[in-house]
């Protein structure tokens, strides 16, 4: 065999060889030259391979920067895509401050919670007019329905504004939704092109997560219109005082034309402007006619003054103060929470009562001493809700109807309940001589003008209709036992604390609502809707519904607060029934012997009561609690200048009594509210215990009418004179040993005589917000 070649010819070439470029040279390799070539002079070819070697690197950092500057946002777009998050309507909702609405039991608007930046009302897509979209679109972003969330020439034209100084602008409605929504507005240096790209990004992004109806909403309802108006609904209301079904092309116009600078509400030559625009572009797309558009005027809005609703005052601020207190008892949200939602809150006040209610204290205070507080409470015995509400005029000050005060003798038919719960009833006799002593030592216990009328064998029915103090003391103190009358009173339905601060100090002077025994109007207004509905108690309440922006039930009154329990007997329901229509029996001839009687023959039971002022012949506080089978009602009454207590004396300089002004209110107020409704009857009484003589102690039937006579006070405790001796009102002895808040002296509280003064007229009815003359 040949031997193999060795040598002579070219190796083969290797696959990765190639022939050089047209621009390259075959000694580009930096490592081929010597370092002594560097020295050498260059010549010609060499500066020239040189520059082609330079320009070759730029062109290649160029081709890469090129890529960067096309691919790096991209890349950035698509990460931020996925770390961005997008605002929504709700999101946004509860981070912003909404009105609440308080509305009557049938709807009609009682007041409003304005945030401190204006008005806030939510809406759905489906309920914003067509009208009222186009407007908005063609002032903002009439490609709105088609576009991708963002309009990209618009984005580089805002960066070019920024770059020469100017403003952004450019944002579709997306844009500028999630520029609200977020609160980020920065619109200059880095941080307002940062901004910018993230808005895009989230715009973008909101764009494929939710529909553009969804988008639409959410917008219209978190932008500002000026004049306090957030959202198209408040800015219905605020321009034209319309609700925004009602509104017209033009006005809608004008609400899509204020977009843009809603700050600048008063600028009318911006408006007109900013109007013609709008309606112009609507005519463009087709939105409105040409003829529609030759015919609109520019619309006419409600003065600036108009548009936002302001604090309200007067009664009402209490009846607001009342139901956020409950609301958050029963919910655990408080004004805040309210406010963040935009909830309306379906009260139980019942109109008619309160504007009656309010009737009656101006039409009997008008021309009296301003610094006598009336209190006034109405509740519905059949469910508990509480009709009408007043605390005072001043809607800052003092809630009286929440006020803690001494009851008086409207206490003694929760002895009567403690004594019934024993089997013993309205047939019992006792000791009702005036200056008794029943403790060795203690305090002799007076009636009202010394009167011991009713004698040694007076009947508890009796002892009621004279509001004997003796013999209601000796209940307490030596029958039922003091804390079997405080619990008679809880079950009734007072929910105060009773017998001081630790609820220890119970004595004998609860028996006739004195010593530490103190009560609010609300709690006797319900305790004795307890009776009125047959010893059922029902929790007393102002709140029936708290309602989503859209209408739905959020939160309603518990039904065991409308069915109620019974109060006084849980196991024998008969037995119940009988001990709360055996204290009404007791309280039946009070107010007609009380010179208060309901008009039209129509039958109502209900106590008067007074609290004696320190160790004077005065009253410090006057009382008159009364009920029909429909309605409760309690009028409380004291007397304060600067924050202490004065006695009670009318405009003529005469002593105050529970059948006084407090019974002139009750009574006006059962007369006119219960005027034209069915006369309803009590149900069928069945005595409990011993039986009570019909005529036994009857002085109706034992004298000839004589009016208020003070010849009378024998016979009839309720007149004008409390009697020989001046009296204390059936509060307790003089003698300085009995105690209670009342001085000294101990407690007053009375037979309260009626009073005959005029209560003058000029009867302006005060609103809720206040306003009338009152009797301020």
């Amino acid at each position: 065999m040949k031997p193999p070649q060795r040598g002579g010819g070219p190796e083969p070439q290797l696959l990765t060889h190639r022939e050089p470029d047209y621009d390259e040279d075959v000694n580009d390799d930096p490592d081929l030259y010597d370092e002594a070539d560097d020295s050498a002079p260059l010549t010609p070819d060499d500066r020239a391979w040189r520059r082609k070697k330079v320009w070759k690197r730029v062109r290649r950092g160029g081709y890469v920067l090129t890529a960067l500057m096309i691919i790096g946002p991209i890349v950035a777009f698509f990460v931020s895509y996925q770390m961005v998050e997008v605002p929504n309507a709700q999101t946004v909702s509860a981070s912003q401050q909404q009105v609440v609405t308080l509305k009557y039991g049938d709807n009609q608007m009682l007041s409003q919670i304005v945030p401190a930046d204006g008005t806030r009302t939510f809406v759905k897509y489906d309920q914003i007019p067509e009208t009222v979209k186009h407007a908005v679109f063609a002032a903002e972003d009439a490609d709105f329905m088609t576009n991708p969330g963002f309009d990209l020439g618009g984005v580089l034209r805002a960066g070019w504004n920024q770059v020469g100084g100017g403003a952004g602008g450019g944002s579709t409605i997306t844009q500028q939704y999630i520029k609200k929504a977020t609160g980020d507005d920065e619109a200059s240096g880095l941080g307002g092109y940062t901004r910018k790209f993230t808005e895009v990004v989230k715009a973008y992004k909101m764009n494929n997560t939710y529909s553009k109806p969804q988008i639409l909403e959410a917008y219209l309802n978190t932008i500002y219109f000026g004049r306090s108006a957030n959202g198209i609904v408040a800015a219905a209301k605020a321009y034209y005082g319309k609700e925004l079904k009602d509104l017209t092309p033009s006005e809608a116009a004008l609400l899509g034309g204020m977009i843009q600078s809603p700050g600048r509400y008063k600028d009318e030559e911006y408006k007109h402007r900013r109007w013609d625009f709008v309606m112009n572009q609507m005519v463009q797309k087709g939105w409105v006619s040409a003829a529609e558009r030759a015919s609109a005027q520019y619309p006419a809005q409600i003065p600036v003054e108009q548009a936002r609703p302001s604090a309200i005052e007067g009664p009402g601020a209490h009846i607001q103060a009342y139901v956020l207190d409950e609301i958050f008892e029963e919910t655990g949200l408080d004004v805040s929470d309210l406010k963040r939602k935009g909830y309306t809150i379906v009260t139980t006040i019942d109109k008619k009562a309160q504007d009656a209610a309010q009737a009656a204290i101006t039409k009997v205070m008008t021309g009296q001493d301003p610094n006598i507080h009336p209190g006034m409470v109405v509740v519905n015995p059949t469910n508990g809700e509480i009709m009408a509400y007043y605390g005072g005029e001043n809607g800052t000050g003092t809630d009286w109807a929440m006020a803690k005060q001494e009851p008086g003798s409207s206490f003694k038919p929760f002895d009567l309940v403690a004594l019934l719960e024993q089997g013993k009833g309205l047939g019992e006799t006792y000791d009702g001589t005036s200056g008794r002593q029943f403790v060795p030592g203690g305090p002799k216990i007076r009636n009202s003008g010394g009167d011991s009328s009713c004698g040694k064998e007076c009947t508890v029915a009796l002892a009621m209709k004279k509001s004997v103090n003796t013999v209601f003391y000796d209940i307490a103190l030596n029958t039922v036992g003091v804390k079997a009358v405080a619990n008679a009173a809880h079950q009734a339905g007072v929910q105060s604390q009773l017998g001081g601060p630790d609820g220890n100090q119970l004595d004998a002077n609860i028996s006739i609502g004195g010593g530490n025994t103190q009560v609010t109007t609300v709690d006797m207004a319900s305790a004795y809707a307890t009776f009125a509905a047959n010893g059922i108690y029902r929790k007393p309440h102002m709140v029936k519904q708290i309602l989503t922006p859209e209408g739905k039930v959020f939160w309603e009154a518990d039904r065991s607060m409308t069915t109620g329990q019974p109060a006084f007997d849980k196991t024998d329901s008969a037995n119940n029934a009988k001990i709360a229509r055996n204290v009404t029996e007791s309280l039946l001839p009070i107010p007609k012997s009380s010179n208060i009687p309901c008009a039209d023959g129509r039958k109502c039971a209900g106590k008067t009561g007074t609290h004696q002022y320190g160790e004077t012949e005065d009253n410090a506080k006057a009382w008159m609690v009364g009920y029909t089978p429909s309605v409760s009602a309690a009028v409380s009454m004291g007397a304060e200048v600067d924050g202490k207590q004065m006695p009670l004396k009318n405009n003529k300089g005469k002593i105050v009594y529970g059948s006084g002004l407090p019974g002139q209110i009750w009574q006006e107020f059962m007369n006119s509210f219960l005027k034209g409704t069915e006369k309803q009857n009590f149900p069928t009484f069945i005595p409990i215990g011993k039986k009570v003589d019909e005529n036994d102690g009857d002085d109706d039937k034992k004298k000839n009418d004589k009016g208020s006579s003070s010849t009378q006070q024998t016979q009839n405790s309720q007149t004008d004179n409390p009697g020989p001796g001046g009296g204390h009102h059936n509060d307790p002895s003089t003698d300085q040993s009995t105690p209670g808040n009342g001085g000294p002296s101990g407690p007053g509280n009375g037979t309260d005589p009626p009073e005959t003064g005029d209560p003058g007229d000029g009867i302006v009815l005060p609103g809720l917000g206040g306003g009338g003359r009152g009797h301020r």
